[in-house]
């Protein structure tokens, strides 16, 4: 991507995680234009890259709208993120480095920084909670699981994004990436799936209770 392109797609994806926006609500070019800064050509290949994540989404008119998932959507996201990304802490486990360790030490404190203000900074934490998992895809060493998890990890987010937590919510984060990082230097593959577990299964009931209960499928 050139660097309007970049630049385009950096300050979209900010706009759809900082609340400004509804799930399902309808943007246009335009608005993206005036919100980005550049021509409607590097706009256009930042959209097609955010359709590519699964954080936009068209219609059958071509209409651009920002993704809304359904309570069923976002299980089977969290179903397929935790398979993944268990996974993922298992390997991590094994290969974790002392400077990758040191690293997402330094993420966390980042992140616990973010939520001690008197009113969270919810975009900081996004920020660094999404550096932290990627530290451990990247310590991992499986480039077939990043690009795997690479639609998943944002995609929920989005729905709701983390002001759907309470405080107590980012503290609790905060204390599992704590256990996850005493898992790393442990160097304990086990603990850390099972620590990464539930913390995956904590925060999709955190965004389910934001959809309301699962739809059956025989009423649909």
């Amino acid at each position: 991507m050139s660097r309007a392109s970049e630049r385009a797609y950096a300050a979209i994806r900010a706009h759809l995680l900082s609340g400004q926006v509804k799930a399902g609500e309808q943007l246009t070019e335009d608005q993206l234009t005036q919100i980005t800064g550049v021509s409607r050509t590097p706009v256009r290949e930042a959209v097609r890259r955010l359709e590519n994540e699964l954080l936009l989404v068209r219609s059958d008119t071509k209409r651009l709208f920002v993704a809304d998932w359904s309570r069923d959507d976002i299980e089977e996201m969290f179903t397929l993120r935790q398979m993944l990304e268990c996974h993922a802490a298992e390997r991590a486990a094994r290969r974790m480095t002392p400077g990758q360790l040191a690293e997402m030490e330094a993420v966390n404190r980042e992140l616990k920084a973010a939520i001690a203000l008197p009113e969270p900074d919810v975009a900081r934490f996004l920020d660094a909670n999404r550096a932290f998992h990627d530290a451990i895809i990247a310590a991992a060493a499986s480039p077939r699981l990043g690009q795997m998890l690479a639609r998943l990890v944002e995609a929920p987010v989005v729905l709701r994004t983390a002001r759907t937590y309470s405080p107590e919510d980012l503290r609790q984060s905060a204390r599992d990436h704590d256990e996850l990082i005493a898992a790393f230097a442990a160097g304990d593959p086990e603990w850390a799936r099972a620590v990464m577990g539930s913390h995956l299964r904590r925060a999709f009931h955190t965004f389910a209770r934001t959809v309301g209960p699962a739809t059956d499928a025989r009423d649909t």
